[in-house]
């Protein structure tokens, strides 16, 4: 029976120089609601008969994304690398805002809090789209999936 999800996610922790606690809490909540609730159907994998749940490994090198997908037995299936060019000024503006979110919450009122959550909503949005249409014709998934695995990508990209 097909199970096109992810059942297990790793980020390749030599590519995180170093994150702070903030960080590390939207890490958290992303993979958890990443493995509770998500769409992944790569389809060169699907192909040869593959039907999932996968586990999926991100790291990045070299400026592109790498996105080693495995069965439940931990066969590597297909990896897949991804430029990233495209996603550095969104990577940079969610960056930005998140630090005016944290600082936010520390002392801001509810309307601006609200105010910069609403923007970073926007940035996340848009960039969850890119990764739509970076993936197609590759992997099929949702918006949802699309939106935590860029905070994935974006984790991967601290550099302290």
């Amino acid at each position: 029976m097909a199970d096109p999800r992810i059942s297990h996610i790793e980020l390749d922790d030599a590519t995180i120089l170093w994150r702070n606690a903030d960080i590390e809490q939207e890490r958290r909540i992303a993979i958890f609601d990443l493995i509770e609730d998500n769409v992944f159907n790569p389809l060169r994998a699907r192909a040869l008969g593959h039907e999932g749940p996968y586990r999926l490994r991100l790291s990045v090198r070299d400026g592109r994304l790498s996105l080693e997908i495995a069965g439940e037995d931990g066969e590597v299936l297909e990896t897949l690398v991804l430029g990233l060019a495209r996603f550095r000024r969104p990577i940079r503006e969610y960056f930005a805002i998140c630090e005016s979110y944290y600082q936010a919450i520390r002392k801001a009122t509810a309307q601006e809090i609200e105010t910069i959550d609403m923007a970073r909503r926007g940035v996340h949005n848009e960039a969850a789209e890119m990764l739509l249409e970076r993936l197609e014709g590759k992997i099929e998934t949702d918006h949802p999936t699309a939106r935590r695995l860029f905070t994935l990508i974006c984790v991967l990209h601290i550099r302290g």
